[in-house]
Parts: structure tokens; C-alpha cells; sequence
């Protein structure tokens, strides 16, 4: 009996987990977001691709506090003892064209001693583009081209804030 009342527990604390990640994001706080992760965490979705360890808690401390207007919206929060989800929305004005921004995201986490080992974000990429490009986004979008270019600028602005905080 003792044995399923740790597994509950384990459960529960991990979706607990994930509702004061995205209640943080929320509220614009990227230490509580990071202090989220293992130190040897991994992050992938389709702009930042394998971040590893402090690039993780970095990622987002960034997004933050470059953003303006953000709205977050998380729902369907499930976890087990090693694994979770969430599907989350972010809605915000893309910086450098003031399009609105109203991404839908899947979320899959890994779980380990008491904190994310591994987290997923699936969205289309396409349909970011275009929302943040408007017809340039519709038309080429999809290509890999294109796709690099925004991967190239996200990760490269990215190390870049890294290297300003001294983030190592």
C-alpha cells in the first residue's frame, strides 16, 4: 500500500510541477521556470532545437524578458511518475513585424528526482511563420530555408543574451 501512495504522491507532485512551471510563465518568472529543470536537462521544439543544461532556463528567461504583452494559457495537465503534458497557448505581437502571435503547443515531459529531465514542444512552424510574416510566411513558410533562418536568428539571439548575462 505504501508502494502506490509514493507512486500517487510522485504523480502528483510532477503535475503539480508542471502547473507552477506554466503558473510562473504566467507571471513572468523565468528563475522559478528554470529552477524547474535538472542541471543536465534537455529542451527541444521546432525554433530551439536540443538545448541542454542552463541553455534551457536561459531560453526562457530570454523570451521574458524580451517579450511584451505576453498572454499564457495552459490546460490539460496530465502526469504519471516519470512522464507528463500540457497543452499550452502563447499569445503575443511577434517583435519585428507587431503581428499577433497565437501559438498552440503540445507539451511532453520527462521527469526525474523531482524536476524535468526532458522537455518537448510540438507546434507547427509553418503556422507560426505565418502569423509572424504574414504572406511572405504563407507562401515560403514551409521551406527549409526559411525554417533555418528563424532556428538561426532564435538560437543565435539566444547565445548571444547568454554571453551579455554571462550565462555559462
Amino acid at each position: 500500500m505504501s508502494i502506490q501512495y509514493t507512486v500517487a504522491m510522485s504523480a502528483e507532485n510532477n503535475r503539480a510541477l508542471i502547473e507552477n512551471f506554466y503558473t510562473a510563465f504566467q507571471n513572468k518568472d523565468g528563475q522559478t521556470m528554470a529552477d524547474s529543470y535538472a542541471a543536465d536537462a534537455t529542451f527541444y521544439d521546432p525554433v530551439f532545437e536540443n538545448l541542454k543544461g542552463v541553455e534551457v532556463g536561459a531560453m526562457w528567461k530570454m523570451l521574458l524578458e524580451r517579450s511584451t504583452d505576453l498572454k499564457i494559457e495552459f490546460s490539460d495537465v496530465q502526469a504519471d511518475e516519470s512522464t507528463g503534458s500540457a497543452r499550452w497557448v502563447a499569445t503575443y505581437p511577434f517583435s519585428k513585424t507587431g503581428r499577433t502571435i497565437v501559438n498552440k503547443i503540445q507539451a511532453k515531459f520527462v521527469f526525474e528526482n523531482g524536476k524535468i529531465k526532458d522537455h518537448k514542444d510540438s507546434f507547427s512552424l509553418w503556422k507560426w511563420a505565418r502569423m509572424a510574416l504574414g504572406a511572405s510566411g504563407l507562401f515560403l513558410g514551409w521551406s527549409g530555408a526559411v525554417q533555418g533562418k528563424i532556428r538561426k536568428e532564435a538560437q543565435g539571439g539566444l547565445k548571444l543574451w547568454m554571453k551579455r548575462k554571462r550565462i555559462q
